[in-house]
């Protein structure tokens, strides 16, 4: 290899070096040099200046590749930033749609073991519950000995509703008549004759008017609570 050839290959590999050296520096904002960079192209292009044509195309492609990669390396960088910030979003998505899901769920399974246990009670107090041919007919019988039958035949989440209507009806008496209506007994049956249907006794068996009484606030207001409600609200059911 001549001399000029050697001296070429030296110049354009410390004129490549020099340029990367640059666009580095340029790139990084100064921070690893001093240099001036208007100086450095200056060298640069005196050193191109001494390079046969052929090499100085040869260098240049070799600069611009190196900052194709710069460039290509930093976009690759970014890419790879946005993809982990968006994964990261999208796993704070997925992780509160799943908890939301969860406390859906929870809530749903939480009502539902409530409505049944709710329905064994109102079940059991159901069974629990005496029908009226169960108790012994008497000649008479005391607002004590009424209450008590009818707590024996009404529900027990039903009876203080159903209580509070005998109370503004008759008082417990259930040989009570209204004297302008006829409303007859402890719920005050208008007339006192559809009380037949729960029994032939109507007139004197507290426990046949309480059965009357029942279905009718079941049948007509779906339960004694709902008779009272709207008891409370028109003085009458």
């Amino acid at each position: 290899m001549s001399r000029i050839s050697v001296r070429g290959f030296a110049v354009a590999s410390a004129t490549a070096v020099t340029t990367v050296g640059a666009v580095v520096g340029v790139a990084a904002g100064g921070e690893q040099g001093s240099s001036d960079p208007v100086e450095a192209t200056a060298a640069d292009a005196s050193l191109l200046a001494e390079i046969p044509t052929g090499q100085q195309a040869q260098v240049q492609t070799a600069s611009l590749t190196q900052q194709a990669d710069i460039q290509s390396t930093a976009a690759d960088a970014e890419a790879r930033k946005a993809a982990e910030e968006s994964a990261r979003k999208q796993a704070a998505e997925d992780a509160k749609a799943k908890k939301e899901a969860a406390d859906k769920e929870a809530a749903e399974k939480l009502a539902e073991e409530r409505a049944k246990k709710k329905e064994a009670e109102q079940a059991a107090s159901r069974s629990a519950t005496r029908d009226a041919d169960s108790f012994t007919p008497q000649a008479s019988y005391t607002v004590a000995e009424v209450q008590a039958m009818a707590r024996q035949m009404v529900p027990g989440d039903q009876f203080q509703c159903f209580s509070n209507i005998v109370n503004h009806e008759s008082t417990w008496n259930y040989r009570a008549t209204n004297p302008s209506s006829g409303a007859y007994g402890l719920v005050q049956a208008l007339p006192g004759s559809k009380m037949a249907s729960a029994g032939a006794d109507w007139q004197t068996n507290p426990a046949t008017q309480i059965k009357w009484g029942l279905n009718y606030m079941n049948e007509r207001y779906g339960s004694p609570c709902g008779a009272w409600s709207f008891w409370q609200a028109n003085n009458w059911y």
